[in-house]
């Protein structure tokens, strides 16, 4: 059924060891190493074509890259190009500050809270993008408490976040853009620091409520794992 011979008579069900490297395109040996938990490196053509073979689903498939530490190329393909209106919409529902970014950490949803807090970025029209405002808008520096330490340490999550694409053409000419745009944005890119996007205190100098304080909360969104919710809770 998937082009092996059907000769001889199967003790077990599923793939023999041999049936399943050829699917993947693998060795015998390659792919004894891979179960056995030897380390080594497969390119993510690779891991994709034994993820067919192996008939994973999504969650199984997504494991597997990320045991790996490979980004799948099925995601620049299909898997996060656009979020469900269903996802898209729930955020209104969300009674905190809340908002999601795509991989170039330009807003797709946020809800009014948000847009009240981070005055200068989500009540302006066009394309909102949380670097640009940082980097770009003086606005950000009145907003922002310690700015620089928190500007310093959004690059170094933005690197990690992003890590996986760094080749992809558009994410390139963005990160020059930023460069041109702010040589703060360019010190701290070209320090090469990375941390995962965490939680913890957030302070802001609203220009209208005075100084506020949140608790930051982020989460991956289930099935598109490039884009990511941020709530901020109020402390």
């Amino acid at each position: 059924m998937l082009g092996l011979s059907t000769e001889g008579r199967r003790r077990t069900p599923g793939l023999r060891r041999e049936e399943a490297a050829q699917l993947a395109g693998l060795s015998v040996t390659w792919y004894t190493w891979l179960e056995q938990g030897r380390e080594m490196s497969l390119s993510p053509a690779a891991l994709a074509r034994l993820a067919r073979a192996l008939r994973l689903d999504r969650a199984a498939r997504a494991y597997l890259f990320k045991l790996a530490g490979k980004r799948d190329p099925e995601q620049d393909r299909s898997g996060s190009g656009r979020l469900p209106d269903s996802v898209l919409a729930s955020i209104a529902s969300i009674d905190a500050p809340a908002y999601i970014l795509d991989r170039e950490w330009t807003v797709v949803s946020w809800n009014r809270k948000a847009a009240d807090l981070f005055a200068g970025w989500l009540d302006q029209p066009g394309a909102r993008n949380l670097l640009r405002f940082i980097f770009t808008d003086p606005a950000a520096r009145l907003l922002i408490c310690d700015y620089e330490q928190r500007a310093r340490r959004v690059v170094a999550e933005f690197r990690s976040s992003c890590s996986t694409h760094l080749d992809d053409q558009s994410l390139k000419a963005f990160i020059a853009e930023l460069r041109r745009a702010s040589p703060l944005f360019a010190q701290f890119w070209d320090q090469r620091d990375v941390v995962e996007r965490e939680g913890g205190e957030r302070t802001f100098n609203h220009p209208l409520d005075g100084f506020r304080r949140y608790e930051q909360v982020t989460f991956d969104v289930a099935g598109h794992p490039d884009f990511k919710l941020t709530l901020l809770v109020a402390a």
